[in-house]
């Protein structure tokens, strides 16, 4: 017969992720971390951390197993364990937006008012291959260099209005961040389209862009 105490442990082991799991913080911190390695002192100003704090929700994170690091000189980098990390947190995402009521709201709040008729990945592939859009990278610099959709041009959403110029006039531009969570690309629509542009956003980003393994560049 099974010996209890095993199975006890055993499930503990389980739950030692979900605790990892259970702050906002570590959440935001993974999210980030999908997009390519970080220094400590780059996601705790990015996460709006102190690094004090930033530092003891990567070491939760690190001890649960779901991030590595490297050393290089003084400063410690952080990736993900493993694309199986970026999937969970993807699931966990969509199993709270099913079944977690203050998700939507909270969603609308962050993103504001949506806009029409979103592209799938597939549409943008087929349209950037005909020639027939531009492909916009709103995210940070080192995230685009890190990894980036084939033949997409970058501009920091905060540096789009002075840039506007270097998007083609007459070509509809389609805009990507992050993930489907990601408030650039929301951000960088309403701009484009009140500058008189032709904007639609990616239905969601660079992170589910990797998980369905569609082709990378870096810079």
């Amino acid at each position: 017969m099974a010996d209890r105490a095993a199975k006890t442990e055993l499930y503990e082991a389980f739950a030692a992720t979900g605790k990892a799991l259970s702050n906002g913080k570590r959440l935001e911190l993974l999210d980030l971390l999908a997009q390519g390695e970080r220094t400590v002192e780059n996601l705790a100003r990015t996460a709006g951390l102190n690094l004090t704090t930033a530092s003891a929700h990567l070491q939760t994170l690190k001890q649960a197993g779901l991030v590595a690091t490297r050393r290089d000189g003084v400063r410690i980098h952080y990736r993900l364990a493993g694309d199986d990390v970026a999937a969970l947190f993807v699931q966990l995402r969509e199993v709270a937006a099913r079944h977690q009521a203050a998700v939507a709201p909270a969603s609308a709040a962050y993103l504001g008012p949506a806009e029409d008729d979103p592209l799938t990945r597939a549409e943008l592939r087929e349209r950037a291959a005909a020639g027939r859009v531009v492909t916009l990278d709103v995210r940070p610099a080192e995230e685009y260099a890190a990894g980036h959709i084939p033949g997409a041009l970058s501009i920091p959403v905060e540096e789009l209005a002075d840039r506007i110029g270097e998007l083609p006039a007459d070509t509809e531009v389609v805009v990507y961040c992050r993930g489907a969570y990601c408030a650039l690309a929301h951000d960088a629509v309403r701009l484009l389209r009140a500058r008189g542009r032709r904007a639609v956003r990616l239905d969601d980003g660079m992170l589910e862009w990797r998980l369905a393994e569609l082709p990378v560049e870096a810079a």
